[in-house]
């Protein structure tokens, strides 16, 4: 599944997309090109003009060797070592400069005019040989549509699928909330080293434990007695780092009265629903909280090559009915202002937005218009919620046991960890000379087999 907002987030990765029809140099320049508009230092435009010519020279040379090259001068040690200093100045404001979110947005947002602009290879082609590529544009397009034709079907498929996920989620619930207690045959799961783990665990814990004056404080204030499993959700939020991020200390205590998350699936329009169901609590007297995000399952009628599954491009939260003075999604703060003319200060009282996981439910509004422009700043608080809300769905919930447990952490390390590795023996292969790719064992008929969801 892509996970947009309206409009792409762009990476450098999609600079190297755009290689094949533009060249490095070309690609390059119009890069450095753009840096004027990013910046009103002389320094800056003094250095990408430099890189441009010398790139023009590059491509001179390219053409013509004899051409491209300059009569040489003789330089002083202490010109040679001026123009060191200036080349190593030059390389730290491009370090600094490549550094900068806001920069990068900015110049990513400018690069794209230039992407899949055509290098003038396909403009030269024969009107026969342009005439059969149209055909082929046809076909792609019959095929887009059937891949969208089978998205729906397995969305169809998760929708069935769920009603049998929801008994075991009750039951999951139940076991949580302290409402059922489990049998000794339902909690007879097998563990090779379950011993060893937990003498590992304990360990662990004690040594987590010790304060600096060498007391010992507990992990917890469970007991034999404890009912259910205790702050469930809550220790799920805290282990994930993408959720972790956003709880605050003073969420915590609202937190431990999370008692469950569900998913609705919508079948038109296609979406889901995230429901957080809340015990009573001194903060707010909702009894769920909810967030909907739509999906579109369709390609583009002005970019339909550019499909790659069902998007989540609209999001809606709900209403906090925040008890008198325990909104923790906004903070008082006090200003000092000073009259101009007459010296008199004054103190103002003002209000304003706090960091908080309870922000998650007040999302910016999303344009009705697709074509609509947004600012860079929603489109990245846009983004980072679609992606929040797809791992809700797609993993925390599913898989609720073994992110409190961590074991669900642990094999995504792996398969990150796997990832890598196989990225780098393909790169030693590359390298080979005397690699031939014939002879690696599966290679022959090779095809990918991955489906991004």
């Amino acid at each position: 599944m892509r996970i947009g907002c309206g409009a792409r987030v762009w990476g450098f990765s999609v600079l190297l997309r755009g290689l094949g029809r533009v060249g490095w140099c070309e690609l390059l320049s119009r890069c450095l090109l753009y840096f004027q508009i990013l910046s009103s230092h002389g320094s800056l435009l003094l250095l990408e003009s430099n890189y441009v010519v010398s790139l023009e020279q590059h491509r001179i040379k390219m053409a013509d060797p004899e051409a491209g090259t300059a009569p040489e001068e003789d330089m002083t040690e202490e010109e040679m070592e001026e123009g060191d200093e200036e080349a190593a100045e030059r390389g730290e404001l491009v370090d600094k400069i490549m550094k900068d979110p806001q920069v990068l947005a900015a110049l990513q947002t400018k690069l794209r005019r230039f992407l899949g602009t055509p290098s003038g290879y396909i403009t030269s082609l024969p009107k026969v040989v342009k005439r059969r590529i149209k055909a082929l544009k046809k076909v792609q397009l019959e095929y887009t549509d059937l891949e969208a034709q089978f998205y729906r079907e397995v969305h169809a498929l998760e929708l069935k699928y769920d009603a049998m996920h929801q008994k075991l989620y009750e039951k999951r619930r139940q076991v949580v909330n302290s409402e059922y207690e489990p049998t000794d045959a339902e909690c007879d799961y097998p563990s090779d080293s379950e011993e060893e783990e937990d003498k590992e665990l304990s360990k662990d814990m004690e040594e987590k434990a010790k304060l600096e004056d060498g007391t010992e404080q507990k992990p917890h204030e469970f007991d034999e007695n404890t009912k259910g499993i205790p702050e469930f959700w809550l220790t799920i939020f805290k282990n994930v780092d993408l959720l972790a991020e956003m709880v605050q200390d003073y969420d915590e205590p609202i937190l431990k009265h999370l008692q469950d998350i569900r998913i609705k699936f919508h079948e038109e329009p296609m979406g889901f629903t995230i429901e957080f169901v809340f015990s009573e609590n001194d903060f707010f007297t909702n009894k769920v909280l909810t967030k909907h995000y739509e999906m579109k399952c369709a390609p583009d009628k002005e970019d339909p090559f550019s499909f790659e599954g069902p998007e989540i491009y609209k999001c809606k939260g709900c209403t906090i009915d925040w008890k008198k003075g325990k909104n923790v999604t906004v903070k008082t703060i006090k200003k000092k202002q000073k009259h101009k003319s007459r010296g008199a200060v004054r103190t103002i009282t003002k209000t304003v937005q706090n960091d908080s996981f309870f922000n998650f439910f007040n999302p910016p509004p999303v344009p009705d218009d697709p074509n609509e422009e947004m600012d860079e700043d929603t489109q990245a608080l846009l983004t980072a919620d679609f992606e929040i809300g797809h791992y809700i769905r797609e993993r925390i919930v599913p898989r609720a046991v073994l992110f409190y447990t961590g074991e669900a952490l642990e094999d995504e390390d792996y398969e990150e960890e796997g990832e890598e590795g196989e990225e780098g023996e393909e790169d030693d292969e590359e390298d080979d000379p005397d690699f031939d790719p014939t002879k690696v064992k599966g290679a022959k008929g090779m095809s990918p087999v991955g489906l991004q969801v």
